[in-house]
């Protein structure tokens, strides 16, 4: 097994114990519904408990190394939560919001990683939404890659919704072009 599954089931392990819904994003659901790349780290989004997200943060380091001096402090300013699995892996843990990132995890999808082990991954549509959102040129060429192997199975109109409604709320009309460029090129 390699070192990101081994992260991801240990991160399940921890979240599921204490209740907290999540998905993994990035570079391993790339690697499910897009074309398989790269990538050296686990990245996550959690929905942390009513509370907020301070016991939450406190209860991960009680499990699990820092990547930076003050994460509590960088976690308040980011909403990003930077450690190391007990192997080493590095993952990054988005601490999101109830709305968009709410449904992407109840969206998100069991996936096997092992046999009778598995995790919550992201579904496809979710991923495209990241990635366009976040624009870079690995995250484009990611989008194609999903879209290109999911094809007709994606659900275009929830990306368009979302994908609409990011571009307003961040004024980058840009960001529904970055999908719809690759679905063009696919049909």
């Amino acid at each position: 097994m390699n070192r990101l599954i081994e992260a991801a089931l240990e991160l399940h392990d921890f979240l599921t114990r204490h209740a907290v819904p999540y998905a993994i994003i990035g570079g391993v659901a790339v690697q499910v519904w897009g074309e398989p790349r790269l990538t050296i780290d686990l990245d996550i989004t959690v929905l942390t408990p009513s509370e907020g997200n301070g016991p939450f943060v406190q209860l991960l380091l009680q499990q699990f190394a820092p990547r930076v001096p003050d994460p509590v402090a960088f976690a308040r300013r980011t909403r990003v939560v930077l450690i190391r699995a007990s192997n080493g892996c590095n993952v990054d843990i988005s601490l999101g919001v109830p709305g968009y990132e709410e449904e992407m995890i109840r969206r998100a999808v069991d996936y096997e990683v092992a046999p009778g082990k598995t995790v919550y991954l992201c579904s496809a549509e979710d991923l495209i939404v990241h990635k366009a959102v976040a624009g870079r040129p690995q995250d484009l060429i990611d989008i194609e890659g999903i879209v290109y192997r999911q094809g007709d199975r994606l659900d275009v109109e929830y990306i368009r919704r979302w994908l609409r409604e990011f571009a307003d709320v961040l004024e980058i009309p840009e960001i529904l072009e970055r999908f719809e460029r690759a679905w063009r090129e696919y049909k």
